[in-house]
């Protein structure tokens, strides 16, 4: 792609993020169809398809048969198998994601031991069974308690994100001593030793 083509390109994809915020569109309304995009923008018809194509493939869009093309509620696994297919294959990348979410996870701990110390240490309690895998879908249900009972949806969206990316690559496993000791370090008032505990 041409460096004009590609200015072009991005200059359609901004106009068409400020239309939709501009007419207040939430998921399942229709968006108008590509020569109305055209004129109410005052681009070719061309360059609007490559925006939807670019905004469909991350999910944010689907088009149905007869019908046009309709927002949709933002899907986050759909960008990770777009980002894992082709952005995230190199390894210092993942390991970059997984320092990511690390970070995530230890600043949503921090936040939960502030706001809602007991409360999350009891529902963690609850997820301890004979029958615990400490897998990926542990970790997930583990933390899922924390963002549950903090006030950061933004901090949750990433961490969502992340955990999908997760399911794409090499995920680092924790043992049962990990989670034990993040209810430790919660009923006992010891937070500053979290990041000891991420380093093990």
């Amino acid at each position: 792609m041409s460096l004009a083509k590609q200015k072009a390109y991005e200059s359609v994809l901004d106009k068409l993020k400020h239309f939709i915020n501009d007419k207040q569109l939430q998921p399942g309304d229709k968006l108008p169809s590509e020569r109305e995009f055209a004129e109410q923008l005052g681009v070719g018809r061309s360059s609007v398809r490559e925006a939807l194509r670019a905004i469909e493939l991350l999910g944010l869009i689907e088009t149905r048969q007869g019908e046009g093309t309709f927002l949709r509620e933002y899907q986050s696994l759909s960008t990770v198998r777009v980002l894992s297919s082709f952005i995230l294959q190199e390894q210092h990348t993942v390991e970059e994601v997984g320092d990511l979410r690390r970070l995530v996870e230890k600043e949503a701990l921090k936040l939960a031991f502030k706001q809602t110390r007991q409360l999350v240490s009891e529902q963690w309690l609850q997820l301890f069974t004979e029958e615990t895998t400490f897998d990926t879908d542990h970790h997930y249900l583990f933390f899922q308690v924390v963002f549950k009972n903090i006030e950061h949806p933004l901090l949750q969206k990433l961490w969502h994100f992340l955990m999908d990316f997760s399911h794409h690559t090499d995920f680092i496993q924790y043992n049962k001593e990990f989670y034990q000791d993040l209810i430790y370090i919660f009923k006992h008032n010891t937070i500053e030793i979290i990041e000891d505990l991420y380093e093990k």
